[in-house]
């Protein structure tokens, strides 16, 4: 599956945005998804996930309460809000992929690791300034 996120910009502090992850040729509904974001000289580290069902979805400390995962696989895309940037949440923002099956075995599951996901958008830049 190809994925494309957009929706990155700049914003100020406490301010919000709202990033979408559309995928290409195949359909979302047999994968996990999540995102992950990467600031200038530091690794890429988890931000959420959403489980192929949509029912289960867990972030990293520093964004409870502000972010939040969700998807709409009728139209094959996946939904980052973030509300009350902070100028720490600035960074390339990516959206990812893991085949995670049709049946009912482990839709509930999610995934934290750079390493459980396949598939990679190409990033969007998140900018917040103070």
């Amino acid at each position: 599956v190809q994925l494309q996120a957009f929706g990155g910009g700049l914003v100020q502090a406490g301010g919000l945005l709202r990033l979408f992850c559309e995928a290409f040729g195949r359909t979302f509904s047999p994968y996990a998804l999540g995102w992950f974001r990467q600031a200038p000289g530091l690794e890429r580290e988890f931000v959420a996930a959403i489980s192929r069902s949509g029912d289960a979805t867990y972030y990293t400390d520093s964004v409870k309460g502000r972010f939040t995962i969700s998807r709409d696989d009728a139209k094959n895309t996946l939904y980052l809000k973030m509300n009350s940037l902070k100028p720490e949440d600035t960074a390339v923002y990516y959206c990812a992929a893991r085949y995670s099956g049709t049946t009912d075995y482990r839709s509930n599951s999610y995934y934290t690791g750079k390493d459980d996901y396949l598939y990679w958008g190409q990033g969007t830049q998140v900018t917040v300034s103070s």
